[in-house]
């Protein structure tokens, strides 16, 4: 039976109490009337006894302690889903905002997701190709796989985000898709994802949700969960191997720093709440692979590290959920390198099972691993040169530099509209590789480094 209770007890900030309330739970949505007849939309976030703590999604300017009407809905938040969802665009909590009208359901459902049973999970494997050679060869991102992108403040993250979502696909040609979550962005910045995926010509295969930085901090939080339910039932009910980009990660954060402190919460480290972690996961781990569903799931959260700090509670909690990351360096950003990925603290821990024969080419894993030595070895040798000078270098230090600058110069920078094949990009490994000589070349074995090393005459 649904009551509806007349009045309120507390109104604080965007927080509403309510006195004697049977049966209410958690996450349940009620719908709150007013006395113009206009209706809002709230979430119980706290139970005590009978007293039920409800947050206002429109916030609660107008609303009065004595008129207000509060009818509990008995269920959590939901969305309506149906094939038609790819395309289309939607507000954060899940509502059309491209003007094309309502989604006829083929079913409603919950935004928190059912919990995936560990042992129905398969392991992820095979790739995601998405045209950037120092994400393919080194940082390769696995189907089923969480794989961040760690940014900050300012940098090119966001043609980072179009770009992939221009070019990635499936190498086993199967039927994909992508939703696209932007949290806390202006409107400038939502025009241009929109804008930039129509000229694409890839709206046809992308779900988008908005979540602008004018709208209320309820729906931010809620914005990534309909995106993810979204790409659960496109991905488990439909077939479809699904990318989910989610951005900004730190808008999320501090959406939930924000509301834990209007609960009165006890703060931890840099103000956000002791469970910030738990919530991560409530979100990351809903990427993968379950076992008898044809799709997957694949996550790429970005976020902006606050001051650069990799240290920082979201970077540093999203380090420990998720299989690895992507981080983008400031010096490479400021000198022009598009897209500038910083190889050397770049991961993908699940890398090493989804690439080789049969994935991508059999050199694959040997090329990486001996750039990234190679790599490795030119800050060595650039911190030796700024301490002695170029020109006291032996030779095989200022070859390594040579190679270093063209590493920089054609393997990390491939502008904004380069798509690379995967052998391509591996194809230009090796040719960067032969720039130095053999003996320099301990990472791979001698049947393959005879069959890719590229010999000159003047080596």
């Amino acid at each position: 039976m649904i009551l509806e209770h007349i009045g309120l007890n507390e109104i604080n900030g965007p927080i509403i109490v309510l006195d004697g309330v049977d049966n209410a739970k958690y996450e349940e949505i009620v719908e709150i009337k007013l006395d113009n007849g206009s209706t809002r939309i709230g979430r119980i976030v706290e139970i005590d006894g009978d007293k039920a703590v409800i947050q206002v999604f429109e916030g609660t300017q107008g609303l009065s302690l004595n008129n207000t009407s509060t009818k509990l809905t008995g269920h959590p938040m939901q969305i309506p889903l149906s094939p038609e969802i790819l395309g289309r665009v939607f507000d954060g909590i899940g509502r059309p905002i491209d003007g094309l009208g309502d989604i006829y359901p083929d079913i409603i459902s919950d935004i928190n997701g059912q919990p995936i049973n560990p042992v129905s999970r398969v392991y992820p494997r095979n790739y995601i190709n998405t045209g950037i050679s120092t994400i393919d060869c080194l940082s390769t991102l696995i189907r089923g796989q969480k794989l961040p992108i760690f940014s900050g403040s300012g940098m090119k993250h966001n043609e980072l985000a179009v770009q992939i979502v221009k070019q990635a696909n499936v190498s086993d040609g199967g039927d994909f898709a992508i939703v696209f979550a932007a949290m806390g962005v202006k409107n400038d910045v939502a025009e241009y994802f929109r804008k930039s995926f129509e000229e694409a010509n890839v709206m046809q295969k992308v779900v988008m949700f908005l979540n602008l930085s004018n709208d209320p901090i309820i729906e931010r939080i809620i914005t990534p969960r309909c995106a993810l339910t979204a790409a659960e039932y496109l991905a488990y009910e439909l077939g479809k191997d699904i990318l989910v980009i989610l951005t900004d990660m730190t808008s999320y954060a501090e959406a939930v720093r924000e509301f834990s402190s209007s609960k009165g919460e006890i703060p931890g480290r840099k103000g956000f709440p002791g469970y910030l972690y738990s919530d991560f996961a409530s979100i990351y781990e809903r990427a993968g692979i379950v076992e008898g569903k044809k799709g997957s799931v694949t996550q790429i959260p970005i976020l902006t590290m606050p001051n650069d700090d990799i240290t920082h509670p979201i970077p540093d909690l999203t380090g420990y959920i998720t299989e690895g990351q992507i981080a983008l360096d400031r010096t490479l950003d400021t000198t022009g390198i598009y897209p500038p990925v910083s190889v050397l603290p770049s991961l993908s821990r699940l890398m090493k099972d989804g690439i080789g024969e049969g994935y991508t080419r059999a050199d694959h894993q040997a090329l990486a691993n001996q750039l990234f030595a190679s790599y490795s070895k030119v800050q060595d040798a650039k911190a030796l040169a700024s301490v002695i000078g170029e020109d006291e270098l032996s030779p095989n230090d200022k070859l390594l530099l040579q190679f270093g600058k063209a590493f920089d110069e054609r393997f990390v920078n491939q502008g904004y509209n380069a798509d690379r094949t995967i052998n391509e990009t591996l194809d230009l490994g090796w040719e960067l590789l032969s720039m130095l000589p053999k003996s320099e070349l301990d990472r791979v074995s001698e049947e393959v480094l005879n069959e890719h090393y590229i010999n000159s005459e003047n080596k």
